[in-house]
C-alpha cells in the first residue's frame, strides 16, 4: 500500500511536541541534579569554587545551588518553548510544501502473521 502525507495538523503537533519536550526537560534537569550532588560529594564543586575564587581575588565564593537549580529550570522552559514553537513552525513549512510539492509518499507492506494462510 502507498500512502501520501499531505497535512500534519498543527494543533497535534503542538500537544505531542510539548509533552515530549516537557518530558525531555525533567529528565536532563534531574540528570544535572544529580551529577551536581555528586560532584558536591566527590568535593569537585568545592574545588572549582576555590579556583574561581582564586582567580577573582574573592575568599568567599561559593555557587548558589538552589538558585543554580532555578536558574537551569528557567533556562529548560525557555528551550522547550522555543523548540515547541520550531517544531509547529516545522509543520506549517511542512504544510505548505507538501501543498505545493506534494507531500511525503509511504509504502507499507502488510505481511501475513505467521501460521496464518
Amino acid at each position: 500500500m502507498r500512502h501520501t502525507i499531505k497535512k500534519v495538523d498543527r494543533w497535534s503537533a503542538l500537544k505531542i511536541s510539548l509533552c515530549f519536550y516537557v518530558c525531555e526537560m525533567a529528565v536532563l534537569v534531574t540528570a544535572v541534579a544529580f551529577l551536581w550532588l555528586i560532584a558536591d560529594g566527590f568535593g569537585i564543586i568545592g574545588s572549582v569554587e576555590k579556583f574561581i575564587g582564586d582567580l577573582l581575588s574573592s575568599k568567599d565564593f561559593k555557587f548558589l545551588s538552589a538558585g543554580m537549580l532555578r536558574g537551569t529550570i528557567l533556562v529548560a522552559l525557555v528551550l522547550v518553548a522555543i523548540q515547541v514553537v520550531a517544531t509547529v513552525l516545522a509543520c506549517a513549512f511542512y504544510n505548505l510544501f507538501a501543498e505545493l510539492f506534494g507531500g511525503v509518499e509511504i509504502t507499507v507492506i502488510q505481511e501475513d502473521a505467521p501460521g496464518k494462510r
